[in-house]
């Protein structure tokens, strides 16, 4: 058990190298709300979000992330978490509030023990939620953050940590043929499929952001609105039916190559004896319930993370294959 509470997924940070071109894409084209900005940032979130935000768009030289942000519980969790990751010896930096993302109080941030790039925070402004504001409905009706896909070179200790460590729990995950080593996994805090994913692959790097939309039918819009627009490029992958946790699903890619997901119609987890569930790499109908293939950039590209005190991009590392010991050090 761990002494801390961290609540769910809360907002993520990308660079992109137009403002403009970037507000034209997940404002206009998505119908993310604009909640704040200045000259080198935006602030978007959803229709039902009480944060002020779950994205931010800061003018960068290129595309990548530059952090996934995590909501705890309480203020003093952040202590908590900072004692763990010094005592074995993670990189950790304190944010001052409103220092550098508008409205948020003291942050903590962090390299996990794969490098991934986190920060955890408690403070931060809210705003009227627009739930019952039909009018402001737009795009894919993305209602609020929902998850983090990321790659990571050993998967079993990435999640190892997150589960033994910081109190996350498997809802499903895919494991190999011989031996059911783990291939990825879905964990969560929050009480849906998940919070974060873990996927073996080139590593630390962010796979994507998952945004939840109001249903299937305003991702289907989102389709015919951006290539209504001439946006056809942005659509990567979908839409379709992932069997690993059921959902509705599309994968976008912006002009700087940041990607989405849209995503709708997973399901809650209220017991807690729920059963994970196990999928086998060879079903056919694990990554898309429907059978289709995902093209060859969803499974070799993805956002690199940056250096918590540098700002500089993280070397990756190649993956280790499931199943054999992590020998990094």
């Amino acid at each position: 058990m761990v002494d801390f509470n961290i609540t769910r997924a809360a907002h993520v940070e990308f660079g992109v190298t137009d403002l403009a071109r970037a507000r034209a894409f997940y404002v206009d084209a998505l119908g993310f709300i604009e909640v704040d900005r200045d000259n080198e940032t935006l602030y978007l979130g959803g229709l039902e979000e009480r944060d002020k935000y779950s994205l931010v768009l800061r003018k960068a030289k290129s595309g990548g992330a530059n952090h996934i942000a995590f909501r705890v519980a309480a203020a003093e969790d952040l202590e908590k978490i900072a004692r763990l990751y010094k005592q074995h010896d993670l990189p950790t930096r304190w944010i001052e509030a409103n220092s550098l993302e508008s409205g948020q109080g003291k942050a903590l941030r962090t390299h996990d023990p794969s490098g991934l790039a986190v920060e955890f925070f408690h403070e931060i402004e809210q705003r009227d939620r627009l739930l019952q504001q039909f009018d402001k409905y737009r795009g894919a009706n993305i209602m609020r953050m929902d998850h983090f896909n990321c790659q990571v070179p050993h998967v079993q200790s990435a999640f190892d940590w997150w589960t033994q460590k910081m109190g996350f729990m498997l809802s499903e995950s895919m494991v190999t043929d011989v031996g059911e080593h783990i291939w990825a996994a879905w964990i969560h805090r929050k009480q849906n499929v998940h919070d974060l994913a873990l996927m073996n692959g080139i590593g630390p790097r962010l796979h994507h952001a998952g945004f939840w939309a109001q249903d299937t039918q305003s991702i289907l819009r989102a389709c015919d609105i951006l290539a209504s627009l001439d946006m056809r490029n942005c659509l990567e992958r979908g839409p379709g039916r992932h069997g690993l946790s059921n959902a509705f699903f599309l994968y976008l890619r912006d002009h700087d190559l940041n990607r989405i997901e849209i995503y709708t119609s997973d399901y809650i987890i209220a017991d807690p004896d729920f059963k994970p569930v196990k999928w086998p790499m060879s079903h056919p109908g694990r990554a898309t319930f429907w059978g289709h293939q995902a093209p060859k950039s969803w499974f070799e590209e993805a956002m690199l993370l940056q250096n918590i005190h540098t700002g500089e991009f993280l070397p990756t590392q190649d993956p280790i294959e499931p199943g054999q010991p992590n020998t990094a050090h």
